[in-house]
């Protein structure tokens, strides 16, 4: 009896705070807490804030496609409202040309001076210049300086998405345990298709209280203006949260670069190039959902603009679940072959996709929607997570930034306007699915010069 005590003295100092037993079994506990308070509020944090950001900019998509190519560029309208069109999508690409800008000063002051405060700028920049559109006169009223303040204010929106997302990524993936990457960051990612649903939802309740016309009169100002609200409320949230432990442990270590953007473009520009590339495809196939296809299903099939925000509605809530399923997804099968089996669905269906939407029918318009989200959200969720183990810490902040930037550039900046140019010439809207077949075979083979076993390392 009396050896009891011993031996369980014994087997307390054998499972002491420092032995392998203990540290495992601290790992493992860490790896199955995702409910941790602190955990919930870094997560909803990246997850809030993307939302919003990225709320603003759809809302700016969706008018794109619905207003503003009359209310903002009239001359060309008159004659021609096809061109009018492509010049109102021009307007929503024009600010992916300036994503690399503000990823390389997003970039450089995160890995300089930290992920959260950069991400609270970001934030603002996008409130402001979406409050300022919601109060823009159009071209009726002040002529041609009204298209003109239009870009430069999506410029600034371009400016801040393009160090929104690397932040938040970041914020999410390097607060994760190893093991857990893709599940934790697929909260930034399902920001995007939130974003999409509320936009979204708000317009739906918008047209459906005032009508088609007077949205499309002055009704579409009212989304712009809710974001000031929006804004507040992510800054807030924001700020409750602690600053990555990655970042932390270089500051403590004085191991942040002077000058990350130059590192990285010296040394890393390769990668850069191929995370870029990996993205392109996955870009392009998300702005078909978001802007040119209920552009087309109104404008061209003449369905209900309610009903076709229902179906954006219904197809985005599908594309969180999914988003959220490929980032876990990606921590069991790894993160390369998760990209490849959304990217190989993308390419299946990219043609064949086009005549279930041209049919006439808005069921099957919205069964051709709902089809490319399996292949949209498998090649999206695991994304954060990819690029975090992709770039070393000292320029992580700049080089997921960059990268998705550039992404952004080659896959969705001018795909509504290249889609529609595509249409007006041939009248076949499947050649639309040439051309993002084509977009996602590139990032296939960028996908295939890949390491497979990123995630087994160190971030």
């Amino acid at each position: 009896m009396r050896a009891r005590p011993r031996s369980r003295a014994v087997a307390r100092a054998n499972f002491s705070i420092t032995s392998p037993k203990c540290l495992a079994f601290a790992n493992f506990q860490r790896m199955d807490s995702p409910n941790r308070s602190e955990d919930r509020r870094i997560l909803g944090a990246t997850l809030v804030g993307t939302t919003i950001e990225w709320y603003d900019f759809f809302i700016y998509a969706q008018a794109a496609g619905l207003v503003f190519g009359t209310q903002f560029f009239a001359p060309a309208s008159s004659d021609n409202p096809s061109l009018a069109q492509v010049f109102a999508w021009a307007s929503l690409g024009i600010s992916f040309l300036f994503r690399p800008l503000g990823a390389a000063i997003a970039g450089h002051l995160g890995d300089r001076i930290g992920r959260k405060k950069v991400l609270a700028g970001t934030l603002i920049l996008m409130g402001v210049a979406t409050t300022l559109i919601g109060v823009l006169p159009t071209f009726a009223a002040i002529g041609i300086a009204a298209p003109l303040l239009l870009v430069f204010l999506r410029i600034l929106q371009g400016l801040s998405a393009g160090g929104e997302w690397g932040g938040a990524a970041l914020l999410a993936v390097e607060h994760a345990p190893k093991g857990r990457r893709g599940h934790f960051g697929s909260y930034p990612q399902i920001g995007v298709p939130t974003g999409l649903a509320l936009s979204t939802v708000v317009l739906l309740v918008i047209t459906a209280i005032i009508g088609q016309e007077a949205y499309l009169d002055w009704g579409w100002r009212i989304p712009f203006l809710l974001s000031f609200v929006l804004v507040i409320v992510g800054v807030i949230v924001r700020a409750k949260v602690a600053e990555s432990p990655v970042f932390q442990e270089m500051r403590e270590r004085a191991a942040e670069s002077s000058a990350p953007l130059g590192v990285l473009l010296r040394d890393h520009w390769r990668l850069v190039i191929r995370a870029a590339l990996i993205f392109s495809g996955n870009n392009a196939s998300g702005y078909m959902i978001i802007a040119f296809m209920g552009s087309y299903a109104t404008k061209e099939l003449g369905h209900d603009q309610v009903s076709v925000f229902l179906c954006v509605v219904i197809a985005a809530l599908a594309w969180i679940a999914l988003t959220m399923y490929s980032g876990g997804l990606s921590d069991r099968i790894g993160r390369v072959q998760t990209f490849l089996w959304g990217y190989g669905m993308l390419i299946v269906i990219a043609v064949p996709v086009w005549f279930l939407i041209d049919s006439g029918s808005l069921w099957i318009f919205g069964i051709g929607m709902l089809l490319f989200i399996p292949g949209l959200a498998l090649s999206y969720g695991p994304q954060s997570a990819l690029y975090a183990e992709m770039f070393p810490r000292e320029v992580r902040f700049s080089g997921v930034s960059v990268a998705y930037a550039l992404g952004s550039i080659l896959g969705g900046a001018f795909a509504p306007m290249i889609s529609q140019m595509l249409f007006n010439r041939t009248g076949m809207v499947w050649t639309v699915g040439i051309y993002l077949m084509v977009i996602c075979l590139i990032s296939v083979v960028a996908l295939l010069r890949t390491p497979r076993n990123l995630a087994d390392a160190e971030l």
